[in-house]
């Protein structure tokens, strides 16, 4: 099953990859459910590296340590760090696309579960979707906003 969520930004691709790439600064500001990040080594997105974050979701606290398996210009993808939970959390990838003087910012993330997981984890799922949803509306109105430095 793949978790996924679309929004337009109109900004340039760089500004965006440029904002996880700065992920230490922006993470809380990213969403108020968003607790702390930070880099594991080396300090920006490279295939290899390992960060670490937490967040709020569903009223549960949750706790991750991932691990890059890509780095691009268009797309940034990770698993957990942790073999058993990535049986489950297949991985997290975000798809920048230029489209004209926009970006198409997509949000994925694959889980293996099967039907039944499914329907008794209902709740949990909508609540990342919604989660998923206000990420991508607080970084369109970031990336939007004059605030943010153009990539140089």
């Amino acid at each position: 099953m793949i978790l996924s969520q679309t929004t337009m930004i109109a900004a340039p691709a760089q500004r965006i990859f440029l904002f996880f790439d700065n992920s230490e600064e922006n993470y809380t500001r990213w969403h108020p459910d968003h607790i702390t990040f930070c880099w594991l080594q080396d300090g920006r997105q490279a295939v290899g590296n390992r960060f670490y974050f937490e967040e709020r979701i569903h009223n549960k606290h949750h706790k991750h340590t991932m691990r890059y398996t890509k780095v691009e210009r268009r797309v940034i993808e990770f698993v957990p760090d942790n073999f058993l939970l990535r049986l489950v959390l297949r991985r997290v990838r975000f798809i920048i696309e230029p489209v004209g003087a926009q970006c198409r910012f997509t949000q994925e993330v694959q889980i293996l579960i099967g039907p039944l997981g499914r329907r008794l984890n209902r709740a949990s799922f909508s609540a990342v979707e919604r989660h998923m949803r206000e990420e991508g509306d607080n970084l369109k109105a970031l990336m939007e906003a004059d605030e943010m430095p153009d990539p140089s």
